[in-house]
């Protein structure tokens, strides 16, 4: 019964999530991505939930459906879509924001979080 995982944002802070699933309870934070540029933090919680919901959604191409991993990368992916919102006032850099942009930026934030 219940939620099998729950995210707390923490804005600036980054985010603290708990999963429960077969093989226990994982625990762990994600800080922010260090944005170099904050004009206006309006709709970054949105952001964040956005990229990573629409992680979470798309198909992943025969993968196990959810588990501690693919959390992780999809709480990665929603810190890096509110990285950009951030950058300029309302939509202006999600409407030029291109693939590449994305994936330039979230490889950044990846070798940030390694610790080998």
């Amino acid at each position: 019964m219940g939620p099998s995982f729950v995210v707390v944002k923490k804005g600036e802070h980054g985010c603290l999530f708990v999963m429960r699933d077969e093989q226990g309870i994982g625990i762990g934070a994600l800080p922010a991505y260090p944005a170099e540029i904050v004009i206006d933090p309006t709709g970054a919680g949105d952001s964040f939930a956005g990229g990573m919901m629409g992680y979470l959604a798309h198909d992943h191409g025969g993968e196990p459906e959810f588990n501690l991993a693919r959390l992780k990368t999809a709480l990665a992916h929603g810190t890096v879509m509110a990285s950009f919102t951030i950058e300029t006032f309302s939509l202006e850099r999600l409407a030029s924001l291109n693939t590449a942009d994305l994936a330039e930026r979230f490889d950044e934030f990846a070798t940030m979080l390694r610790v080998h």
